[in-house]
């Protein structure tokens, strides 16, 4: 019996003006998707608990089976573990975003240009990581490099007592409310932007028309966190497929093995035919599980790129889905899937939310069969409901 969850990250909407009232699910092409929809289990549920923040750390441990308000530390050590820093309990991580900001002379007065630097190449990040942590290291802090735009701060014997702001909740405001009330935090990333506005790597992204990554965005505190390990919660072995390093590292602590797969790059121009040739080569291997995650809807939601969240969920459905299927089918393996996002992220806020999201789960051998498309419209018309996200796991497995 396998066992597949197909993560389409913050696909979930609300109606879109631009797309005459429809969702990015209701108009995208997605055949395959919606025939396990109409021949599976449609539903609803809620990912994120009430008084936690809906990110993808919360939102994705709980479709991985663990109820976040037991498991939950926060993101940045999630991250943390799939770099392979070494963390004790007394140290608190932060996410390190390289952000764009925009050129008015006192930090306070900026706006957040870009969360992400135009999505900058790990190689650049890491040269301009590498002068932060140069310059900004002491004893007590130091900075590590990860993907693209996503990297770490490790304090060492420090409190988490910090309340932080997500730089893609904040785009194109004035960043003046949004500034961390600690001074240390406050005057790393102040300085940051001394390092960083005339690097050249950044002198040499404006040559070519892309935003200069021109200063750090920390955010995402927490602590070294403590999973039950796969094997152990549902008795299954298993791989992780994904780009980004938060989804690693709920894998590695959950004690399964995490695949990289080359070309991925959490957007919609990641490498979807090697995700599923890793998906496909680890379930041929003997791997009972295989999480899949792929972010490129969510990050065209943050950037309100409608014709790309649109592009991603049929992506997802041409590349992720029909080889699977086509595999699991030739194979004669007995299979149950799961396809859902982990939050919406819709375009009209470009962030997410906490709001319930749909989901399907088709069974081989099962005999649902909800008969409506995957849309959330369908989702809420069943009224089926799933209060607790961390349950869907189980479902999936029953």
């Amino acid at each position: 019996m396998k066992y597949i969850v197909v993560l389409c990250d913050g696909a979930a909407d609300t109606p879109v003006p631009e797309l005459g009232g429809k969702t990015p699910l209701e108009v995208a092409k997605k055949p395959n998707i919606d025939h396990l929809s109409k021949g599976g289990e449609l539903g609803m549920v809620k990912t994120v608990p009430e008084g936690l923040p809906p990110g993808s750390d919360v939102a994705n441990l709980a479709v991985f089976g663990y109820d976040p308000l037991k498991y939950y530390t926060g993101r940045s050590p999630l991250e943390a573990m799939s770099m392979n820093v070494p963390l004790v309990l007394s140290d608190t991580t932060f996410r390190t975003n390289l952000v764009t900001l925009s050129d008015e002379e006192n930090y306070e007065d900026k706006t957040m240009v870009d969360y992400s630097s135009d999505e900058i190449s790990s190689e650049e990040a890491s040269i301009l990581i590498e002068a932060v942590n140069k310059e900004l290291k002491t004893e007590e802090y130091e900075f590590f490099s990860g993907i693209s735009y996503r990297h770490l701060l490790v304090w060492h014997n420090k409190e988490n007592d910090f309340s932080l702001t997500p730089p893609h909740d904040i785009s194109d405001r004035k960043i003046t409310e949004y500034l961390p009330s600690d001074e240390t935090i406050l005057s790393l990333m102040k300085r940051s932007h001394e390092i960083l506005k005339d690097h050249p790597v950044n002198k040499d992204r404006e040559k070519r028309g892309l935003h200069p990554a021109n200063s750090i965005w920390i955010w995402g505190n927490g602590t070294k966190p403590d999973l039950d390990l796969y094997k152990d919660k549902f008795g299954l072995s298993g791989a992780v497929i994904s780009a980004v390093d938060l989804i690693k590292g709920i894998g590695k602590c959950a004690g399964l093995d995490v695949i990289d797969v080359e070309g991925a790059t959490g957007t919609v121009h990641t490498n979807f035919d090697g995700k599923a040739k890793a998906s496909i080569d680890a379930l041929k291997g003997g791997a009972d599980f295989v999480y899949i995650h792929l972010e490129g809807a969510d990050e065209a939601g943050h950037r309100k790129e409608i014709e790309n969240k649109v592009r991603a969920i049929e992506l997802i459905d041409e590349k992720i889905v029909a080889p699977l299927l086509s595999y699991l089918e030739e194979a004669g393996e007995e299979y149950n899937i799961l396809v859902m996002p982990d939050h919406p992220t819709p375009l009209a806020i470009r962030t997410h939310t906490s709001d319930p999201i749909p989901y399907l789960i088709y069974r081989s051998k099962g005999d649902a069969a909800s008969g409506l498309s995957y849309t959330e419209a369908n989702a809420k018309e069943t009224g089926i409901y799933i209060e607790n996200g961390f349950e869907i796991m189980k479902k999936l497995l029953s």
